[in-house]
């Protein structure tokens, strides 16, 4: 079964609807590619003058990744990745160059038109100045906190999609309201493209207000997470590492993320909440 039958996919596809209160805390297109020497000093620097008008700051990023040796006395080996991060002056756009990965994020979502056109100003200054040889993978993640006028606990079933509450049916027969749960959906799609939503009630955050600044930020209390990631994988031997087809497969990857997002929320959100400045 197709993904569009799948979901009942109708004509959200070509109308994509801008809300002025959109949910969205955090936009991600992450571009990995085969290992690559770290930036030097001087490659940083070129990179940087190529992007600065838009992104004038630069403050060092980090990732701490774990590898998983089998047979080893400590089979958990934890390593930090240290890289440039280039900024706006709100903190609120970036672009990380690191070995293994382009990654573009955004707190302050512009649209997807302006994201896009960052994206591959990004990744232009990349092969400019540093070449990559390949590309082998290309996600693009939204993360949502839909937060309602209601006093909590929330009735998630007025707002989203009742198929996603899960175990929350069984706990009013017991007189209890369920404030957390989270749940993932992995779908595949076709030529190495899927599809990954983890979704439940939370409290809090989502998403930290850091490194990226989240302005204005909410009080903490009761959200619904829809974080939704659209992905391509090369499946057979490895792409060159071609920008403007990057982008064009970005594009293939955003269509599905809008379209899911509309089929599991309801018309009252849409009317109460998200078409509201």
């Amino acid at each position: 079964m197709s993904f569009w039958l799948l979901f009942g996919y109708s004509e959200w596809m070509n109308e994509h609807e801008i809300y002025p209160n959109a949910p969205v805390v955090l936009v991600a297109l992450e571009v990995r590619h085969p290992t690559a020497d770290p930036l030097t000093p001087s490659e940083s620097r070129a990179i940087k003058k190529l992007l600065s008008d838009q992104l004038p700051i630069e403050r060092p990023g980090q990732q701490m990744n774990v590898q998983i040796v089998p047979g080893s006395p400590n089979p958990a080996v934890m390593t930090t990745e240290h890289f440039p991060r280039f900024t706006n002056r709100e903190t609120t756009l970036s672009v990380s160059i690191r070995k293994e990965a382009v990654v573009i994020e955004a707190s302050d979502y512009p649209g997807w038109e302006d994201f896009r056109a960052l994206a591959l100003r990004a990744l232009d200054a990349r092969m400019q100045i540093a070449p990559i040889v390949g590309v082998e993978r290309v996600g693009l993640r939204y993360i949502d906190e839909i937060r309602v006028p209601e006093a909590e606990p929330v009735d998630w079933t007025q707002w989203v999609n009742a198929a996603l509450l899960g175990p929350a049916a069984l706990a009013a027969p017991l007189g209890m309201a369920m404030v957390e749960h989270q749940a993932i959906a992995r779908f595949a799609l076709t030529e190495g493209r899927g599809l990954t939503v983890a979704y439940g009630p939370r409290q809090g955050y989502a998403v930290a207000p850091e490194p990226l600044v989240r302005s204005p930020l909410p009080a903490p209390s009761a959200f619904f997470l829809l974080d939704i990631d659209s992905s391509w994988t090369a499946t057979s031997g490895i792409p060159e590492f071609d920008p403007e087809h990057i982008l064009a497969l970005s594009e293939e990857l955003h269509d599905p993320v809008n379209a899911l997002f509309e089929l599991l929320i309801t018309e009252r959100l849409r009317e109460e909440v998200l078409r509201h400045a």
